[in-house]
């Protein structure tokens, strides 16, 4: 299974989101730390969820990692 497809089906299973976007941004990062050839490195995630009504951008970064 693919990084991408791991992270979509773990923060689903979490937060039952109205919207998951995730974005392999490896390419862009290309010789950062923990760059590696083929991608699965780096990745942008948008989400959107009614587990989020309410919390302050902490909260939700917590709640998500």
């Amino acid at each position: 299974m693919s990084v991408k497809k791991t992270i979509e089906d773990k923060l689903t299973h979490a937060f039952a989101p109205a919207s998951l976007e995730v974005i392999d941004e490896s390419e862009q990062h290309h010789g950062h730390g923990g760059w590696r050839e083929g991608g699965n490195t780096h990745f942008r995630v948008r989400l959107t969820a009614a587990a989020f009504a309410g919390k302050s951008r902490v909260e939700i970064h917590r709640l998500i990692n």
